[in-house]
């Protein structure tokens, strides 16, 4: 169990946490500067997806803004349900207001046919903006395979850059609910931490949030 301590050692110790977080922070800031920083590498513009209103190109998804975000989403043709792990990630997905104020845009792509897709967003209640990917090699060519993935995209004028990736834990950057956990006592009572408050293995314990 956790220690009691007076107020006064509490404090104590939470001020020597906050170095450590404020430390933490600034690493992260540095890390992102690098992030942009990377270079960037042309990329074919004119994949046909299907979307809601027909068929869109890579340029398409833009919606008119420099930047593009694509989720790689895992539902394949014949999936009966998405990727419980993707599912928690389009569960975090933020406001897209506060990302077109940016010059953002954020798309989910998915292997899956349109109806597909569409069944299990009305299953999911989401109104995320999705493509299906669908006869293309878009995923293949972004190195996604069966997986799932993050893939930046810079537009200038018609030319399209790939800018940046990432899948595997750095899915996790995307997880706001794990930032939650990170913060209470009892963590993600998963059994890798330290003083772990279960046994569960990382994702194990996910869920679609019908399946709870």
């Amino acid at each position: 169990m956790t220690a009691i301590v007076s107020p006064e050692e509490w404090q104590t110790a939470r001020d020597a946490l906050l170095v450590k977080e404020k430390e933490h922070m600034k690493a992260a800031d540095a890390l992102a500067a690098e992030r942009r920083r990377l270079p960037m590498v042309r990329f074919d513009a004119s994949y046909p997806f299907d979307g809601a209103d027909g068929k869109v190109s890579l340029l398409d998804l833009f919606d008119g803004r420099r930047q593009l975000i694509v989720y790689h989403f895992m539902l394949h043709p014949g999936d009966e349900a998405g990727c419980p792990g993707c599912s928690l990630l389009v569960d975090n997905l933020p406001h897209l207001a506060h990302l077109h104020a940016r010059d953002v845009t954020l798309k989910v792509v998915a292997p899956a046919t349109l109806p597909e897709i569409e069944r299990y967003k009305a299953r999911m209640g989401w109104d995320v903006p999705w493509v299906s990917a669908h006869g293309t090699g878009f995923t293949e060519d972004c190195g996604v395979g069966g997986g799932f993935g993050v893939s930046v995209f810079r537009r200038e004028g018609d030319e399209v850059y790939r800018t940046y990736f990432t899948t595997g834990r750095g899915g996790e950057m995307f997880l706001a609910s794990h930032r939650y956990l990170d913060i209470t006592p009892l963590g993600r009572q998963e059994a890798w931490e330290e003083d772990s408050h279960g046994d569960d293995a990382p994702s194990s314990w996910w869920r679609r949030h019908d399946e709870y």
